[in-house]
């Protein structure tokens, strides 16, 4: 059954969460949406019937979406369980509350707690009952899956049975949109990628990591033969086994730490193979600065410049974590320079 968002817009008050997009999540797909916890809440609350689209429609199969279904399971990042109850028990009271016809012992398999069945869930650790949860989920049986942040803070064996059970998911024909504000969680589990704001729906272009050629190394190869200029329009960074490429205007700024160049967007810090000269070179194009021998800053998301001593300077972004970079004395002087100031 797919689930599909045609036209969707959401405003609250006179505030956009998100202008009007398109997506279709198709039976046997996972997909992922990186957005803000703003967004991520506007959408569950969506397809839980408990606000509506200010403008757009959002299909589930054929049919449109007037209120919750049971078509659609939901794994909340924040939900009790019953802590008194022990693994088998909880699952017992699940599959009687949905009139599930699923296989219990099956669905406590599939999360690895079968030893732990007649443990109480209080003696779980976090990951375990995150675990359970999604044998509950598993034992609904809906057609659409929506997961938000389903492996924030899970240890490494959860997070393996996670991704076992999304291609567990792909086989059955299961429809899964996870929401996410993790790039890297978004990369490794979903089969497509998308960014969500207020700027509207974009795509992130995935590459597998053992790709011969990716997509900027054949524009690099293909302008060169011509005898043109080379201007990258994306920058690749490596997430897992996995590069994304990122277009130049979402980077906050780069970082370079032990000979390891990191690119910062919203918060998150993801390694890329140039050095820092080499993307000061490419990004000089598109506004960005090298205000340090070991920072190159975005300028459009410059809000303040303060001098600490007269030697001693920063910047202030404006993204949610107001990011300080250093400014270098020399660099200010240039700095000063480009904005015509004296």
């Amino acid at each position: 059954m797919k689930l599909q968002f045609m036209g969707a817009e959401k405003r609250v008050n006179d505030t956009i969460i998100f202008p009007s997009f398109n997506l279709l999540v198709n039976p046997g797909q996972v997909a992922a949406l990186y957005s803000s916890v703003n967004v991520r809440e506007q959408i569950i609350n969506l397809l839980l019937g408990k606000t509506g689209l200010s403008h757009g429609e959002i299909h589930i199969g054929q049919n449109l979406l007037k209120q919750p279904t049971k078509n659609i399971g939901f794994l909340f990042l924040n939900v009790a369980l019953y802590e008194r109850l022990s693994i088998e028990e909880m699952l017992h009271f699940i599959k009687s509350l949905y009139a599930s016809n699923q296989n219990i012992d099956q669905a406590i398999k599939a999360v690895h707690l079968d030893h732990k069945r007649k443990l109480k869930i209080d003696k779980l650790s976090y990951s375990e009952s995150r675990r359970v949860q999604f044998s509950c989920l598993l034992l609904q049986n809906p057609a659409i899956y929506i997961l938000e942040e389903p492996d924030q803070n899970l240890d490494l064996e959860s997070k393996q049975i996670f991704l076992y059970l999304l291609q567990k998911l792909r086989q059955l024909g299961k429809t899964v949109l996870i929401l996410t504000g993790n790039m890297e969680s978004a990369v490794t589990a979903a089969d497509e990628v998308y960014k969500l704001d207020g700027s509207g729906l974009s795509p992130i272009q995935i590459e597998s990591d053992d790709s011969k050629t990716s997509e900027y190394q054949l524009e690099e190869e293909q302008q060169t033969d011509m005898g043109q200029p080379v201007q990258f329009k994306k920058i690749p960074t490596k997430v897992k086994d996995k590069i994304v490429l990122f277009n130049p205007p979402e980077i906050d700024y780069i970082e370079s730490r032990e000979g390891q160049s990191f690119i910062h967007i919203k918060g998150e810090a993801f390694p890329n193979d140039f050095t820092l000269q080499e993307l000061e070179n490419r990004l000089l194009p598109f506004g960005f600065f090298r205000c340090h021998r070991s920072y190159i800053v975005n300028l459009q998301k410059v809000r303040e410049v303060i001098t600490w001593t007269r030697n001693s300077y920063s910047l202030v972004l404006e993204d949610a974590h107001k990011s300080s970079i250093p400014l270098s004395k020399s660099k200010m002087a240039v700095l000063k320079e480009m904005l015509g100031l004296k």
